[in-house]
């Protein structure tokens, strides 16, 4: 079973608490004016018998107009198809109603798998998917950092997603956050 997300990442940083002087309030200056975007899809995959898994994709989105700046439907797939390849079984996904997950094109891409199994989390729920944790966590790493350029950020973020792949407790501490269990059920007198 896997859940899917998605995310932005700017050059303007999250806001979080910080200590400093008293009477001299810390202040972050940063422009986040045509600094570009970088889009970030995750996906976090869980098996009985085995461990938490976390499958990413990051895309780099320079500023300009007319320039997409979301993922499209194939690197959606791609990631995937990627975690098909690292989970070598089928999948079922969970996901999101946003509109590239739900458009024709990606039901065309979806039959084309028989392999996939697609569910749609109801409308308004992040409390459901354990992404939604992934991304508070590493937003969370980030806050008042102020960067310079869009690679920089985007180095920072593969820093720590990274680490979160080689820490299944905290994902499956995410998964738990959720209230969702993937314990088996049995019925009595099997």
């Amino acid at each position: 079973m896997c859940f899917e997300d998605e995310a932005g990442f700017t050059r303007r940083p999250p806001r979080a608490r910080t200590w400093g002087r008293r009477g001299i309030t810390p202040v972050v200056t940063v422009s986040g004016r045509r600094s570009g975007r970088l889009s970030v899809a995750g996906l976090v995959a869980m098996r009985p018998g085995s461990r938490t898994r976390l499958c990413h994709r990051l895309i780099s989105h320079p500023a300009g107009k007319g320039k997409r700046r979301s993922m499209s439907e194939c690197d959606f797939i791609a990631l995937i198809d990627g975690a098909h390849q690292l989970v070598k079984a089928p999948i079922v996904l969970v996901w999101d109603r946003l509109n590239t997950h739900v458009s024709f094109r990606m039901r065309q891409l979806i039959d084309q798998r028989e392999w996939l199994t697609v569910f749609l989390l109801p409308a308004y729920s992040p409390d459901l998917n354990p992404v939604e944790w992934v991304w508070a966590h590493v937003k969370r790493s980030l806050a008042n950092l102020a960067f310079m350029a869009l690679d920089r950020l985007e180095a920072l973020v593969r820093n720590r997603l990274k680490r979160l792949q080689y820490r299944p407790g905290v994902l499956d501490g995410f998964i738990a956050g959720t209230g969702l269990s993937l314990a088996a059920t049995t019925s009595p007198g099997v």
